[in-house]
């Protein structure tokens, strides 16, 4: 009973932000699924709009994975200082890369091989496969989507795992990528971690939190 009522809130969630955002698309900027692999491992803890800042830079330097493979990782760290975690996220490229190129020869296209990839979660993963290729095995759950589906009660857990397998239950899988592009919109331009612009959603009537932030 309770997931049916879950899956016709879902219905007029995802029919109220469409409307709203009909153009919700993935905000990474890329031209091959290694741009966008790099630029998602980049995006952990950043906003998309600064990583798109340092990417517009980064993929004129680097083309290809053993680009990326070969390059010094004192100077890759340097030209990714500003998207914070810098050296972390400088390590997970270049293995990652060095992976790539030497055993799957591109990115990989499923699941399990993505996950072999050092700093490559299910979010990521998730990211690159439907983004990239088109292949969409599950939902992404980033900030916005785990922050967002908590407040509307589309799920109690607090793991992404958790979450995501909450969410397949209920989300139509042909808009499981979709789904995942409206949240993020959603959440960067009303329903912010701090101070969330309740009286300016769409979708508030379906919020089970819309009192929790009334002024």
């Amino acid at each position: 009973m309770v997931e049916q009522e879950n899956k016709k809130k879902m219905r007029g969630i995802l029919a109220a932000l469409k409307r709203l955002y009909p153009d919700a698309h993935c905000a990474l900027n890329f031209k091959t699924p290694l741009q966008l692999l790099v630029a998602t491992i980049l995006s952990a803890q950043c906003t998309d709009k600064r990583v798109n800042k340092v990417t517009e830079r980064l993929f004129k330097k680097y083309r290809k994975a053993s680009d990326f493979t070969n390059a010094d990782i004192s100077e890759l760290e340097n030209d990714i200082r500003s998207t914070g975690f810098f050296h972390n996220k400088a390590n997970h490229i270049k293995a990652s890369c060095i992976l790539i190129a030497t055993r799957y020869k591109r990115v990989p296209k499923t699941m399990s091989e993505m996950l072999t990839l050092p700093g490559v979660a299910r979010k990521t993963a998730h990211i690159v496969l439907g983004n990239a290729y088109g292949i969409v095995e599950g939902i992404a759950v980033d900030t916005h989507v785990a922050r967002l589906s908590q407040r509307l009660g589309l799920t109690q857990n607090k793991t992404p795992e958790k979450i995501e397998r909450d969410l397949m239950e209920i989300v139509p899988r042909k808009e499981w990528l979709s789904f995942t592009h409206l949240l993020q919109y959603h959440g960067r331009q009303i329903c912010h971690a701090q101070n969330p612009l309740c009286h300016r959603c769409s979708i508030k009537e379906m919020c089970l939190s819309r009192d929790l932030y009334v002024s």
